[in-house]
């Protein structure tokens, strides 16, 4: 009973910021014909603005707008590279705002360089050993191995998890020294479409914190399955 009360409890806790991200998201991006042009054509104005040499921004699958520092692309979802709405205008300039960090070589802009590839390479390798626990107990056949493979896996997935957290200081970054001052300063929106502005700002630099929510809540998730 405890095992599943955690696990309820950490599913309400990345449920709730996910549900938020979406919900702020889809509030924010009814159509505006006033506004002066879609978000993929403030991306490449902004580019350009701030030379940012070999930047170029395409459209990508929904709900995967990021930055991509190998290639240097800016890429929006259909909805924000397509959409004339605040929420396609804000993430465009906050993806914009990780390509001014990386750019510009700043500090900050090594956090996800550092720690994205850690922190995915833990979680997988946690659910890797996961996988492989029946083949491990038919080889092996030692309760005190088969738990530490079991510990091994949960410290990783938790590792993978708290890796992801330090990288919310450059998404903050992004949203509010990067892209909300270049929204205010550049006239993009209207002082009354600035705090809807500041919403989805908020929520695309909380999309790695809820991912490290998600993964927890998949620790609790194989707690509960091995407990049985």
């Amino acid at each position: 009973m405890p095992y599943l009360l955690l696990t309820a409890l950490l599913a309400l806790l990345v449920y709730l910021p996910s549900l938020w991200i979406r919900r702020v998201l889809k509030r924010h991006s009814r159509q505006r014909d006033d506004l002066a042009g879609t978000g993929g054509e403030l991306a490449a104005h902004l580019i350009k603005r701030f030379e940012l040499e070999g930047v170029t921004v395409e459209q990508t699958q929904p709900f995967s707008d990021h930055y991509d520092p190998e290639s240097s692309t800016v890429r929006l979802s259909p909805a924000h590279f397509d959409g004339k709405s605040i929420a396609a205008v804000a993430v465009a300039a906050h993806e914009v705002g990780h390509a001014i960090q990386f750019h510009r070589r700043e500090a900050i802009s090594q956090l996800r360089m550092r720690y994205l590839p850690l922190a995915n390479g833990l979680k997988k390798a946690g659910i890797l050993l996961i996988t492989l626990l029946p083949i491990i107990a038919i080889a092996v056949r030692a309760p005190s191995a088969m738990f530490a493979v079991i510990a091994l896996s949960i410290a990783l997935q938790l590792l993978g998890a708290l890796a992801y957290l330090i990288i919310l200081p450059e998404e903050w970054d992004a949203s509010f020294r990067k892209a909300l001052p270049i929204l205010v300063e550049g006239g993009y929106l209207s002082d009354e479409d600035l705090p809807a502005a500041n919403q989805v700002l908020k929520a695309a630099a909380l999309t790695y914190f809820a991912s490290a929510l998600a993964d927890l809540v998949n620790i609790g998730r194989w707690l509960l399955i091995l407990r049985r």
